[in-house]
């Protein structure tokens, strides 16, 4: 074979992935887009990170609208369909991921306080797990649901490479709490895969994603990198396609990927606005536009996808990631 053929052979196995750039679906308004010069959260967060607003945890209802919050003003928040913003609750907290439970309610991660509850027509927010062995946690990060009514949740904290002591956890239907893994340099986002047989989580001062097998007896085995990623600030929320491919929100990069099951990029998606794209969730009536978090800007971008985002739980009527 000629060098020639080669450098082609080459280029066909390294060809990179197709490009898509993303529209403007919602801005969060200028009287909702500032944080007090004494922001606790600001003041804990390493420079360059958003100062006056971050908005996180997007996830659908049961009424096709999209929930997220914003976490360093303690507000959880409904976007209508015509993009506009509507505060539901403002709190002394940090919510930070937002998941519905197969049967209605709503649950937060919350930095501050740990695992809540929130009732959305009363407006109350209240605890659900906010310990473990007695042990408050470092900072609850974000959460998923199993089909089976599993919760996982990961503890990040301040944890990285310097500190690698961030912790998954599962939470029982019955209320019991277990710690899966507690050496993860900052466990973030997480999501499982398409038989529910092994989670992915986001670590990510690792730049990586982990691939986290689940054995019979409920525990885990055979860690591992599944992505490796590099630049930027690191893989921040996950979502599923329907194929079982995996969606990255990479913070830092303004970018988000699209992996098929194999780990390989089929797309990136820029951000027309700013580098901070923190979450992503699959939404509209065929589940084929993803709605990304991009928190620098306070804004909410959309993408068209040629494969529909993977329904939890697998029911017809189920919530959408």
């Amino acid at each position: 074979m000629s060098a020639d053929n080669k450098k082609g052979d080459l280029h066909m196995f390294f060809a990179p992935p197709a490009e898509l750039e993303t529209t403007v679906f919602a801005r969060l308004p200028e009287n909702l887009h500032a944080a007090r010069s004494d922001n606790e959260w600001v003041a804990g967060q390493p420079l360059g990170s958003p100062t006056k607003s971050l908005l996180e945890g997007p996830s659908f209802g049961p009424e096709g609208l999209l929930y997220c919050v914003d976490v360093l003003n303690g507000r959880i928040l409904r976007v209508s369909a015509q993009g506009e913003f509507e505060v539901l609750a403002q709190y002394d907290g940090w919510p930070n991921g937002l998941k519905f439970h197969q049967d209605g309610r709503i649950f937060i991660a919350d930095y501050k306080n740990g695992i809540m509850e929130f009732d959305a027509r009363m407006g109350q927010v209240k605890p659900y797990v906010v310990r473990f062995n007695l042990e408050r946690f470092k900072g609850v990060n974000d959460l998923f649901f199993a089909a089976n009514g599993d919760m996982y949740f990961t503890d990040q904290g301040l944890t990285g490479w310097h500190d690698p002591t961030g912790r998954l956890f599962r939470v029982r239907p019955d209320g019991q709490v277990a710690c899966l893994l507690d050496n993860l340099p900052s466990p973030n986002g997480l999501v499982m895969d398409r038989d529910e047989t092994a989670l992915y989580v986001a670590v990510t001062r690792a730049n990586a994603v982990w691939k986290v097998p689940l054995l019979r007896n409920g525990t885990v085995g055979k860690v591992g990198t599944f992505i490796q990623l590099s630049g930027g600030g690191g893989p921040d929320g996950l979502a599923l396609d329907e194929r079982g491919g995996l969606v990255i929100a990479h913070v830092g990069l303004g970018s988000v990927w699209v992996m098929d099951t194999a780990g390989e990029p089929t797309f990136r998606i820029r951000s027309t606005v700013g580098r901070h794209t923190t979450n992503v969730a699959y939404g509209g009536p065929d589940l084929q536009t993803l709605y990304i978090t991009e928190s620098e800007s306070g804004t909410i971008l959309t993408a068209r996808l040629p494969v529909p985002g993977k329904r939890m739980y697998g029911g017809p009527n189920a919530s959408r990631e």
